[in-house]
């Protein structure tokens, strides 16, 4: 059984069924089935589904929003945008994907030689529990729209979501088993990744598991896509617009109540304006309103498992315990539900864990930087690299040092976020490959060369 608990409470909601490893396999048999109908559809076939399924989430997207509060802890307020994004990310695609696919003529001593993109069957998705809708669409859109058909293997903490968008292909008359909800436990994962009728992995996760998922689809022969942890920097010159600066950096920090990879984690303050910018943020951090995630006052829910708060909260202790310094929060609140408050933690260094580990809820670390030279060293400080940002009023400088920084995306003056728009992943252990713009698209093809004489 799959079980969802409500994280506000820490009460179970409901028990669902999990499919045993043979129910497993038939219903990644049916994606496999689906695939070449779903191929020859063609592009304005498949758009004309994916258009309404993105109609469907509209329709629903009080319940879904719901269901995100309910069962990870989203704020109700931050759930409804979330929908929204991913309808746009089926529309986005569903728009745009016979131009991103487009055959790319190449000269050669043919008399006619090109490439062709072609999808590859059935896909496995395995997805996390911290944004259940856009996660799904991430993934979901780009890869039907070039044909293929995905199998979603969704969070065990987040079944009814699953379902719910299961229920929103079925109810925009999407063909049958182009999108298989794949409600197993977690431990049955590798014999997904294994069964022969799944091509190709899409993986969003921690780094460790992103490893196992890699070395197993390696092992199969099977393309996969990682978008793993991060650590991100976000770099403060003494230059930059400091309110829009200490504004921008809250917001990341805080958005899902931390719980989102590309939040920015430490910030990387110079010297001069450290002492001001700290104030300005612990000013904007001890205003926020945190509480029943079904409100929509609340601006930080709860931490999504007990387990994870408990992690949190050992990094959090062992960085004071090393010296840093605690300006807010850092301690468990009493009562229900897994909680943890705004924190801020000062003269944070390197090797404390709320610097050289991810922190995944609400927790902002501030160092102080003597210069971009430091910072841009700071930066690459870590093993992770999924994004960064730098503030400054030097932006044809910034765009020089984003070179130097080793991160898969670098926001100047701006929040780093996902787009369908633009390109995301990372690199080192924060994963492999591309998710969203054109570059995820192509991700999940058979770019096929045909040479003609």
């Amino acid at each position: 059984m799959l079980t969802a608990n409500n994280p506000y409470t820490g009460e179970k909601i409901a028990e669902y069924p999990s499919l045993s490893e043979q129910e497993m396999s038939q219903r990644i048999a049916d994606a496999k089935a689906a695939f070449p109908a779903w191929r020859d559809t063609g592009f304005a076939g498949r758009a004309k589904v994916l258009n309404a399924v993105a109609a469907e989430l509209r329709k629903r997207k009080d319940h879904l929003a719901t269901l995100m509060a309910q069962e990870m802890g989203k704020p109700i307020k931050e759930g409804g945008p979330e929908v929204e994004k991913a309808a746009w990310c089926a529309e986005f695609y569903a728009q745009n994907a016979e131009r991103f696919l487009q055959s790319d003529v190449i000269e050669s001593d043919a008399s006619r030689s090109y490439v062709r993109y072609q999808p590859l069957g059935a896909l496995l998705g395995i997805l996390p529990w911290n944004a259940p809708l856009w996660l799904a669409f991430r993934y979901l859109a780009p890869a039907l729209m070039v044909g293929n058909t995905c199998v979603m293997k969704h969070d065990p903490n987040v079944p009814a979501c699953a379902q719910a968008i299961a229920e929103a292909f079925a109810a925009a008359g999407a063909p049958e088993n182009i999108m298989v909800n794949l409600p197993i436990a977690t431990d049955l994962a590798e014999a997904a990744i294994r069964h022969p009728d799944i091509s190709a992995v899409s993986f969003t996760g921690s780094a460790n598991a992103g490893a196992k998922v890699a070395s197993v689809a390696g092992s199969e022969i099977k393309h996969c896509v990682l978008e793993l942890g991060g650590s991100d920097p976000c770099i403060v010159l003494a230059d930059a617009d400091l309110a829009a600066a200490a504004d921008t950096a809250v917001l990341s920090r805080i958005i899902n109540a931390g719980q989102s990879c590309i939040a920015a984690k430490r910030i990387l303050v110079e010297k001069s304006i450290y002492s001001e910018f700290t104030v300005m943020v612990e000013e904007r951090l001890a205003k926020l309103t945190m509480g029943d995630p079904q409100l929509t006052d609340t601006d930080i829910g709860p931490i999504a498992r007990e387990d994870l708060r408990q992690n949190l909260h050992r990094q959090v202790s062992d960085s004071i315990a090393k010296g840093a310094s605690c300006l807010l929060g850092g301690e468990l609140p009493a009562g229900e539900g897994y909680f943890y408050p705004p924190t801020l933690l000062a003269d944070v260094h390197p090797e404390m864990p709320a610097f050289c580990e991810e922190t995944f809820g609400p927790v902002m670390a501030l160092t102080s930087v003597a210069d971009i030279d430091e910072a841009l060293a700071l930066a690459n400080q870590t093993e992770y690299g999924l994004g960064a940002a730098i503030w400054t009023a030097q932006v044809d400088k910034a765009e020089k040092w984003a070179e130097q920084i080793d991160t898969g995306q670098v926001a100047i003056n701006g929040i780093v976020k996902t787009d369908p728009r633009l390109p995301s992943g990372g690199v080192k252990r924060s994963g492999f490959g591309r998710e969203l713009g054109p570059h995820g698209i192509r991700e999940f093809v058979n770019a096929k060369q045909v040479w003609v004489k």
